[in-house]
Order: C-alpha cells, then sequence, then structure tokens
C-alpha cells in the first residue's frame, strides 16, 4: 500500500528491512532491502482448513515462523513492525518466539471484522497482549481496542502521513455556469457510502444540471453502482474512472470543486480509521463533505475544516454539497482551513519522526 510504503521510505534514524510473501509493482515501488518468504505449498489446504473447517483466522506454522524469526535475526533487526492486526494474527506463532520487541499497527477494518467470531477475538487479544506497542490511525480505533482489553500502557496514536510538499494547494471556487466537478477517490466497497454518495449527487444535480461525478477507484461494487446511478438517471454524468496512478489522480483532484466522503459501518463492522484519501484531498484546498464515521470527525471540525452528515444520510449529504455550492466564501475558507489542518497534522516527515520516536521506546536502554 502507498501510505505504508510512504512510511517505510521516510525512516531517518532506522534501517528499514521489509519481510514479505511475494513481491509486486516493483518498479512503481522499489525497494532494496527486501527478503521473500514465501507461503508453504500447503498453504491454499491450510487456509480451507483453518477458516472453514475451524472458523478462525489463517495463522503459520510453528516451522515457518522459526524460519521468519531466523531470516529477521539474521538480518539484525532491533524491532518489528507489522501492519495490520489481522497479519499480526497470522503471525502469532512468530510472536511467540521472537526475542525482539513487537509494534503492530491497526488501521480500521483489522480492529472491526469478524471480531464477533470467538476464534478471532481470542487472536486479536492475543496479539494485543503479545505487542509490546499497539499503534492506532485515529482515537475511535484506539477506543475499540481499549475495549478488548488493550493495555492503555501500549497504545499510541500514529498517522501514516502525507507528502505535502508534493501537494499544491488550490483555492476553490464556484464554477461558471454551475459546472461543479464532484469526486470521491477509493476503493468500491461498501464501508465507503459510494450508494449515499450516488443518491446524494443525484439530488444535487437538480439543482446543478451541469454537474458531474467521478469515482475513482477498483472494487467489487463497480455493477451495482453502475446500475444504481443508470436507475437514479445520472448515470450519464458519473464517470467510474478506475483505478488512476499518482499523477492522474492529482491531477483529477486538482480540477475537481467539491470531495465526497460519506463513510459508513459496514455489515461485517467494517470502519474507517482517517481516509487518505480525503486528507490528501484537505491538503490540496478540495472542501469536504463526509459523515460522522470513525475517524472522520478527528480530520474535519464541523463547519470548519468541513461539513459532516450522518451516515446513511443522502439527503443530508445532498444539502451539505448545496451549502458549499451555494457559498463562495464557505466554499473557499472550508477548502483553506482544512488544508491547513492537514497540514498541521498529517505531515509524512512529522509522523515518521513520531514513529521513530515510538520504536525508540521499545529497545532497551544503553
Amino acid at each position: 500500500m502507498l501510505h505504508i510504503y510512504r512510511q517505510i521510505r521516510a525512516l531517518r534514524d532506522f534501517d528499514p528491512v521489509v519481510f514479505c510473501q511475494k513481491r509486486e509493482n516493483a518498479d512503481a515501488f522499489p525497494f532494496e532491502r527486501l527478503e521473500v518468504v514465501p507461503k508453504p505449498a500447503t498453504h491454499q489446504l491450510r487456509r480451507w482448513w483453518q477458516k472453514t473447517i475451524l472458523g478462525g483466522p489463517i495463522v503459520m506454522y510453528r516451522s515457518e515462523a522459526l524460519r521468519l524469526a531466523s531470516a529477521i535475526e539474521r538480518a539484525g533487526s532491533k524491532v518489528l513492525h507489522i501492519y495490520f492486526g489481522h497479519i499480526a494474527a497470522h503471525l502469532l506463532p512468530l510472536m511467540d518466539v521472537l526475542s525482539i520487541p513487537i509494534v503492530v499497527s491497526f488501521h480500521g477494518a483489522d480492529a472491526q471484522v469478524d471480531l464477533g467470531k470467538p476464534a478471532h477475538l481470542a487472536a486479536v487479544r492475543e496479539v494485543l497482549r503479545k505487542a509490546r506497542r499497539v499503534l492506532v490511525r485515529s482515537r475511535s480505533i484506539a477506543d475499540r481496542l481499549r475495549a478488548l482489553g488493550c493495555d492503555e500502557g501500549k497504545l499510541r496514536l500514529h498517522g501514516a502521513g502525507l507528502p505535502l510538499g508534493e501537494i499544491a494547494f488550490l483555492g476553490r471556487l464556484p464554477p461558471p455556469g454551475g459546472q461543479w466537478r464532484c469526486v470521491q477517490t477509493c476503493r468500491l466497497i461498501p464501508k465507503k457510502g459510494l450508494r449515499t454518495t450516488l443518491r446524494a449527487f443525484a439530488e444535487f444535480k437538480k439543482d446543478f444540471p451541469q454537474a458531474t461525478l467521478t469515482i475513482a477507484g477498483e472494487g467489487p461494487m463497480l455493477g451495482e453502482l453502475r446500475a444504481l446511478a443508470d436507475g437514479l438517471g445520472v448515470g450519464e454524468a458519473v464517470d467510474f474512472a478506475g483505478f488512476l496512478p499518482q499523477e492522474s489522480l492529482r491531477g483529477l483532484l486538482a480540477r475537481s470543486h467539491l470531495f465526497l466522503h460519506p463513510s459508513e459501518m459496514g455489515a461485517d463492522g467494517d470502519q474507517e480509521g482517517i481516509p487518505n484519501s480525503m486528507l490528501e484531498a484537505m491538503a490540496g484546498g478540495l472542501p469536504v463533505a463526509a459523515t460522522r464515521h470513525g475517524g472522520i470527525p478527528e480530520a474535519i471540525e464541523e463547519g470548519v475544516s468541513g461539513l459532516l452528515s450522518d451516515e446513511g444520510d443522502a439527503a443530508g449529504l445532498a444539502a451539505n454539497m448545496r451549502r458549499l455550492a451555494s457559498s463562495p466564501e464557505l466554499c473557499e475558507r472550508i477548502g483553506r482551513t482544512g488544508s491547513e489542518n492537514v497540514r498541521r497534522h498529517f505531515d509524512i516527515e512529522a509522523q515518521t519522526r513520531v514513529l521513530e520516536g515510538i520504536y525508540r521506546e521499545c529497545l532497551p536502554e544503553t
């Protein structure tokens, strides 16, 4: 994931070595110190047995854990950082045999999904018990992990951060002729609130018939969303742009006037931390209309750095879109204040220095 790659690249006082099960996209994400520890030949059988028959998380074999521990020790590692709680659950046998301190990051779904199942819940609680530090993307995730029994002394708030020097601020004013270009960038999955986006856009378009909406991203809901857009009568005004490389994505944001992100709790309990796509849009000066969901209110102060509506409330989202479209002063002020807030709290360099401080907490005093 791009935000993890950025974070690893931004480390200065620590020399990272990446351990992974396979290598992909090497041209887009070059990295020198990387060791591939492939899945065992019996992985699919293990997946079927542990997930389907036993109803629990997929946990690595002890023999795998010992091989990986040896590779980590050969690299001279002093701290192991595991990204995502469900990956840590997979690596529980490694956490048993490794002698160095372990940091685990929780990002959103990994603190929510499947925890109604006893085996998954037990695994996550074991991760929380064994980790030296537990990092969270938002206070809402921290609250969830406290409820699961996480030791308060282990919890640290840590955002991924953005390379803000690469993101130019552009003040936004209402476009001529009501040609509002609305945008949402995300995976096409339920928690992103895309059904609400389309319904709100259909309402907004009644007042601003020249408005368009671009949804950039890929995911399993594409067919359903196309059908919904057609059923709402806005299919011709909605562009499903698919996955866009970073340069194209930033160009899209620079050409747009309103950014939408009406996240909502998924049926499986999936919840946002603080969406990076929203933060990047805010950094560039795009006024944001989002929801009171997960960590979003931690990044957006209602009426100051963005406008918020309730989850699933298409009418409320449409009303906030109309508020922005009807007030050049509000539109400009929210865009500017949102950018200032992101630049103050979510800079990649500052967040990485926080991360390195957390690593130092884990090291023995010398």
